[in-house]
């Protein structure tokens, strides 16, 4: 399925679909937090694997044992289904 943008009801509902992410102008954002770099590296690489497979790659940070990522469909130029899915990958990933 296509991506599509998110319409502003369908924004409205989706901090509920994908719990502990916030939306930050035209894009979503969430901080993982770890008991250590090692830790926070293999979920960054975790990741990378789920957004290779939906060849859609996010902003992120990392220092230490925090990671911050923020996903936007730049294409589409705002928070889109593919956002929605793959924050919800990630979540799956976390645990939470």
């Amino acid at each position: 399925m296509k991506p599509y943008l998110l319409k502003n009801e369908e924004l409205k509902e989706l901090i509920a679909k994908i719990p502990g992410w916030k939306i930050i102008s035209n894009h979503i954002e969430r901080e993982f937090n770890f008991e250590n770099f090692i830790e926070a590296f293999s979920f960054m690489t975790k990741i990378a694997l789920i957004c290779e497979k939906h060849n859609h790659h996010p902003n992120w940070e990392n220092v230490y044992s925090k990671v911050i990522v923020k996903l936007s469909t730049h294409d589409l130029g705002g928070i889109t289904s593919l956002d929605q899915t793959i924050a919800t990958e990630i979540n799956q990933t976390f645990g939470k």
